[in-house]
């Protein structure tokens, strides 16, 4: 082999080289397993107890995609053993939006416990409206819902 291709077999492998270093750094990184952080990161037990109370990330769990936080170890595996008793309804949506037939997110500040049910809303006017109806608007939430979940 001659020096000229020599070179040129080493130009050719520099650029390929480069190319696919390239190629590998404009590339995103594989998601992995990530998940969102349910209600905003608040204790969904707490509500229960009529004090709603930011969890702390250490005591986590998973349930429904979404990672769960609270504010005792106590909490964390009374949610465990019974997720679906604390979660709240409409996969933490707003309870207005889905009586309404449309998904919003739902707040932890607007919030109430209706027959041992987390219902979330998105804001004042949407806790407003729902609890002049609330038996209406959670029958037509619970109608609507499945039409709209998951999407």
């Amino acid at each position: 082999m001659s020096v000229m291709s020599s070179r040129r077999v080493l130009a050719k492998g520099a650029i390929g080289a480069g190319v696919l270093g390239a190629i590998a750094f404009i590339r995103p990184a594989a998601a992995g397993n990530q998940l969102a952080v349910a209600i905003s990161g608040y204790d969904p037990t707490t509500f229960f107890a009529g004090t709603p109370r930011p969890g702390i990330p250490r005591f986590n769990a998973t349930y429904n995609g979404g990672i769960w936080y609270f504010t005792t170890e106590a909490t964390r595996d009374a949610f465990k053993a019974e997720p679906a008793r604390f979660a709240p309804q409409f996969d933490g949506y707003c309870a207005w939006a889905a009586s309404q037939g449309y998904k919003a997110p739902g707040n932890p500040e607007f919030w109430r416990v209706v027959d041992n049910r987390l219902y979330l809303k998105v804001h004042e006017q949407a806790q407003q409206n729902w609890l002049r109806d609330v038996p209406g608007n959670i029958a037509k939430g619970n109608t609507n819902w499945p039409r709209m979940h998951p999407f």
